[in-house]
């Protein structure tokens, strides 16, 4: 187990949510510590090196700009979730808009995983723009309620003010994508065993007969 824990962590990471919401400022105070507050809606990849625990991790982060288009057969949604790893969605405390377009966000990341074979799914739900909390329309009690019963992570932060809180968001999702490979080398080891004893007693069986 030890080994598998300490192995490198080479990610696909896709950043989701509304307009507006900050996505693009998060990603880029994470790749450099610095705020940038306006963006255009443009498509871009990143690939950024990063240390978790001591141990160096690449992540490929895909900033998607927002679809309507979210149904589980789309093949714009289901090319994003068939090449990553891992879920940043994202919404503005100040919009509660943002906020009830996550649950679906998950559910169409739920819908194409499973039909992919994925057991769990790491996921992180960013509550962003804490700095504006005079003008907070979604309360951090929803935001925790909604990443319990969806069995995600959450965090509220303010890409404009604080690096560290980015840091953690992203370094919290590189543990469960880790855990994930990990439960599911166990499981695929689990089955190998169970197979193998399938195999043998299905051999006794002929042999007695």
């Amino acid at each position: 187990m030890t080994g598998l824990y300490n192995q490198r962590v080479d990610a696909n990471v896709v950043v989701l949510g509304t307009d507006n919401v900050g996505k693009s400022a998060l990603i880029f105070r994470f790749l450099t510590r610095r705020f940038i507050g306006e963006y255009g809606d443009t498509e871009s990849l990143y690939t950024h090196n990063v240390v978790v625990e001591g141990r160096e991790q690449t992540l490929n982060i895909w900033d998607a700009p927002y679809s309507q288009d979210l149904s589980p057969v789309s093949l714009t949604c289901e090319k994003r979730v068939q090449w990553a790893d891992g879920f940043v969605l994202v919404y503005s405390i100040c919009d509660r808009a943002s906020f009830n377009a996550v649950p679906r966000l998950i559910q169409t990341i739920k819908s194409n995983k499973d039909i992919l074979g994925y057991e769990k799914i790491p996921i992180v739900i960013v509550g962003n723009k804490r700095d504006l909390h005079h003008r907070r329309t979604v309360l951090s009690e929803e935001g925790r309620l909604l990443a319990l019963s969806a069995d995600c992570q959450f965090y509220e932060v303010s890409a404009a003010e604080n690096y560290h809180s980015v840091l953690v968001v992203f370094h919290g999702l590189v543990d469960r994508i880790r855990e994930s490979r990990m439960s599911v080398k166990k499981l695929a080891g689990i089955k190998g065993i169970v197979k193998s004893m399938s195999a043998v007693f299905a051999r006794r069986r002929t042999d007695s007969l």
